[in-house]
This record gives C-alpha cells, sequence and structure tokens, in this order.
C-alpha cells in the first residue's frame, strides 16, 4: 500500500476506483465501501481511500492504527489530505474536477447516502452523479449497513464505547476495540502482589471506555494472550496524572518493557475504584481474574 499524506499535491497516474470519507473507526460501514473499490482491482483500476487528516482530534482509530488495518487488505493507496484552507473552502464541483478526477485518475466512484463534500458541505452523491458522465468516472452509491435497526456508524459505536458495552462495539467494527502502545515501567505493584501487570500509556487522542476493569486479549508477537484489563488512575497506590492501561496476563509472566504490544476490550466487568490496603486490592483482582477466565471460557 502506497500511503500519500502531508501534501495536497498528489498525481495518481493509473486509472483508480476510490471512496472517500473520514473512516473514523473503520467499521462495518466502511467494509462496504472498502470492498467495492478493492473488488474494482479485478477490472485493472488501483483501489484508493481518500479522507482527510483532522489533525489532533479525539478518534475511534488513530491514522496509524488505520494504516495498518488497511495495509491488510491489499489496497493499493491511502491518502491522508491535511484539512487546510484551500480545502476546505474548495467548491464541490473544483474538487471532483481538480481533485477525484485531475490527482486521483478516478474512474469509479463509492459513497454514501450521506456523503457530503466541498465548501459548506454543498457536494452530495447526486453531484457526482450529474457530473459522473462530463468526468468519465462511475458514480456507485452504497446504502448503510444496520444493526438491530439502526444505521452503523461512527456516533453509535462512540456512543456505546462511552457506555462500556464492549460487545456492542466490537460487533459494530467488526473487530475488536485496542489500544496499542510500548509497555512501560509501572511501581511493580502488581509484581509485590504476586500477579505482574504490563503498563501502556495510549495516546491522548485515543478515544477510551470508561474507567474500569475488562476481559482482554494482549497480542505479544503475534501470540495472543487473555486477561483483564484496568483503565483509569491507580487510586489505591496514590493515583497517576494519565490515565493507564494496565493488563494483568493469566499466562505469561516475563518481562515485557520496551515492547509494542495490543490490547483487544471484549468485554466490561466493573467501574476502577480505590481499595483501603494493598491486601484488599489483591482480593478485588483474583476476583476480577477469576471473572475473566469465566467470560473467556
Amino acid at each position: 500500500m502506497e500511503l500519500i499524506k502531508d501534501t495536497t499535491e498528489f498525481q495518481i497516474s493509473e486509472p483508480t476506483a476510490v471512496t472517500l470519507g473520514k473512516f473514523d473507526g473503520l467499521h462495518q460501514g466502511h467494509r462496504l465501501l472498502v470492498d467495492r473499490v478493492l473488488a474494482k482491482k479485478k477490472e485493472g483500476l488501483a483501489s484508493l481511500i481518500f479522507t482527510f487528516d483532522f489533525g489532533s482530534r479525539p478518534a475511534l482509530t488513530l491514522p496509524e492504527e488505520r494504516r495498518e488495518i488497511l495495509s491488510r487488505e491489499h489496497l493499493d493507496y491511502l491518502v491522508e489530505c491535511p484539512f487546510v484552507p484551500s480545502f476546505s473552502h474548495m467548491e464541490p464541483e473544483d474538487f471532483v474536477r481538480d481533485v477525484l478526477k485531475k490527482g486521483l485518475h478516478a474512474e469509479y466512484l463509492a459513497v454514501g447516502t450521506d456523503f457530503r463534500f466541498g465548501y459548506q458541505r454543498k457536494g452530495d452523491y447526486h453531484l457526482l452523479q450529474k457530473m459522473s458522465a462530463a468526468c468519465g468516472f462511475q458514480v456507485e452509491v452504497v446504502e448503510k449497513a444496520c444493526w438491530q435497526g439502526r444505521e452503523i456508524s461512527s456516533t453509535y459505536i462512540k456512543e456505546a464505547l462511552e457506555a462500556g458495552r464492549m460487545e456492542l462495539v466490537n460487533q459494530l467494527l467488526g473487530y475488536a476495540y485496542s489500544v496499542t502502545g510500548e509497555v512501560l515501567h509501572g511501581r511493580r505493584i502488581g509484581r509485590t502482589l504476586g500477579m505482574p501487570t504490563t503498563n501502556v500509556l495510549p495516546s491522548g487522542q485515543k478515544l477510551l471506555p470508561p474507567n474500569g476493569v475488562y476481559a482482554t486479549r494482549t497480542l505479544i508477537a503475534g501470540e495472543v494472550f487473555e486477561g483483564i484489563t484496568n483503565i483509569g488512575y491507580k487510586p489505591t497506590v496514590g493515583g497517576e496524572i494519565q490515565k493507564g492501561v494496565e493488563t494483568y496476563l493469566f499466562d505469561w509472566d516475563k518481562d515485557l518493557y520496551g515492547e509494542i504490544i495490543q490490547v483487544q476490550f471484549c468485554g466490561y466487568e466493573r467501574p476502577e475504584r480505590k481499595f483501603d490496603s494493598l491486601k484488599a486490592l489483591k482480593a478485588q483482582i483474583e476476583a476480577d481474574a477469576a471473572w475473566g477466565r469465566e467470560f473467556f471460557s
């Protein structure tokens, strides 16, 4: 996959099948669009996703996570265009002619029914269809994917995430919601309790479920290990300034400091709380671990 970013000057020389959007979460609805452009590869069109880089806005999917997911799909091009004034004030007709046709060499477009673009979001799929003949591209309008009678959207997923409904989040996404990061040195309280943990500080841009305890699967060097994870500030041991992701792995006791791991959230147990003593904390972690093992059984 060729990544094009940090520039508004792009020129694709080969004909492309394009889909456009924010793609925050890369959920089941987005999959319909991605699958459409990938299917066009057998017709000789390079597959391309165009999205804007909105900077450090809170997101379900960080840019590097989105790139990693799409790279596994054998996508040909991913364009992350900076959302600069020249684009935010571009008339939709100019965007079609100058960006989609001249810049991306689009011969096929897949868009959702609610797709909007151009200055004041005045452009929609009706405009694309109107300009398709003159610009030489085909437009396919893809209906929204639904779950339990509601359209799947990033907003829907964010609502479920804020409520800690991880099973629903993962159903809407089509994969497990996760946090990826480097294992850092902590206070070694878990090791003192005989239950060593891994500590990751997620990006401040990454949206997290509520503080509390979750059943998780952790990806380490291509292998998956089950465990429980606490999101929060560790109030029992003095508290932290930055929200962390601390995981106790059921079947792992090796040193992971400096390793990059991915923690996948599968189910929610309880909110984070402060305990009166380390002894009480250990008893609760043991109970949480028992719950976690039962969850995965």
